[in-house]
């Protein structure tokens, strides 16, 4: 029994001694000196605003239309006698060349029988008439002969249009986009032979929003001298461009997509007259509207914008002030606003996680600032910043 409580104390003894030393050790060690922090306001890129002339483009896209395309339809029945070598899917063709030909027999024989019938009637209206200026015929036969050689006339005229349509043809130089016929093949009338289409002109539907109407002066009729259009499209692997002009507009809203299409019109589309890489029919083509110019405009970074219209300006006493502006139009690179913004006052380009308006920051402007490169952490984050 007295071992053990020996060692108890012993045991008790140990600690307090540790107890005394830990606490005057502690009591020996002096007040950790105070240290100021330097607290700093972020840095940010800064970005003086001038306002200039904007000249805008507007960008839509469309595909190639030929201006005039025929449906081809027999207007006479009767067998295929004769059809051109140009009349195949793709085929040129000029203006009045014959296509197809329907056999003109029965046609032929008509005028032969129509001519005789004329002749006839010829003879007895002259006789009519002369008996009528001697007084032997009474006046309603007279009348009769002539009505009778009119209408032989009319017969006539019938019979060469018909001859005429045995004879397949069109009014303008142009490609066959369609064969539905050939030789051999009994028509009637009505009966579709291809389709073809005039290649003197093209015309592409370029679709506008509303927001692009606002800088397009399209023509207030149609043939009216419209803005100029580029049109681009890639073949074979080069990208090539086309010249056209805004010629008119559809003159209605598209009820589904809310857009207003201006149609675009170019000339001489397959360069049968010119020198220059064709642009055929069903070509995807992007086009470059020239725009109307805005006078006073602002351009600013697209970087600079928070959400969709506000900018943080910079007053002179570095203080940022946020603003909601009028962005009339943007790209990929910049920003136009107008009214909201003046020459000479700065906006900030460099984000901040914290945007308090009122925050103090520094400017990169600052010849103070020059060679604070080091400061790159606060640029983001906007730590140490004031609020007023």
């Amino acid at each position: 029994m007295k071992r053990g409580l020996k060692r108890k104390l012993l045991i008790a003894s140990i600690l307090g001694i540790a107890v005394v030393i830990a606490s005057g050790l502690f009591s020996m060690k002096g007040e950790p000196p105070e240290r100021d922090i330097d607290v700093k306001d972020p840095l940010v890129e800064v970005f003086a605003l001038e306002p200039m002339d904007g000249n805008f483009t507007v960008r839509s896209q469309g595909t190639v239309r030929p201006r005039t395309e025929s449906i081809l339809s027999a207007e006479v029945s009767g067998t295929i006698t004769g059809i051109s070598p140009d009349f195949v899917a793709g085929g040129r063709f000029e203006a009045g060349e014959v296509l197809l030909r329907i056999d003109p027999t029965n046609y032929e024989v008509a005028v032969t029988q129509a001519q005789a019938l004329v002749r006839q009637r010829q003879i007895e209206y002259d006789g009519a008439a002369q008996l009528r200026s001697q007084g032997y015929r009474a006046e309603s036969e007279y009348a009769s002969a002539a009505a009778a050689l009119a209408s032989a006339q009319a017969s006539l005229v019938r019979a060469e249009r018909d001859l005429e349509r045995t004879y397949i043809r069109l009014p303008y130089a142009g490609i066959v986009r369609a064969k539905g016929t050939d030789i051999g093949q009994f028509v009637s009338p009505g009966s579709r032979l291809g389709v073809a289409f005039a290649t003197d002109m093209a015309e592409v539907r370029l679709p506008l929003t509303d927001v692009d109407l606002a800088f397009v002066d399209l023509p207030a009729s149609s043939g009216a001298a419209g803005p100029s259009v580029t049109l681009t499209a890639t073949q074979r692997g080069q990208r090539q461009q086309w010249s056209a002009s805004i010629v008119r507009t559809e003159g209605v809203v598209d009820e589904s997509s809310r857009v207003t299409y201006a149609v675009a019109r170019v000339d001489d589309p397959y360069r049968r007259n010119s020198d220059g890489a064709p642009l055929p029919m069903g070509t995807f083509v992007t086009a470059s509207i020239q725009g109307s110019s805005l006078e006073g405009i602002v351009r600013v970074p697209l970087q600079a914008l928070r959400g969709t219209n506000q900018l943080l300006f910079v007053d002179d006493e570095s203080k940022v002030r946020i603003r909601t502006v009028d962005v009339v139009r943007s790209d990929s690179d910049y920003a136009y606003i107008r009214d909201d913004a003046h020459a000479g006052e700065r906006i900030a380009l460099t984000p901040l996680e914290t945007q308090i308006d009122g925050m103090t920051v520094r400017t990169t402007d600052d010849p103070a600032e020059e060679g604070a490169e080091g400061d790159s952490t606060n640029l983001a984050s906007g730590e140490g910043g004031s609020s007023q």
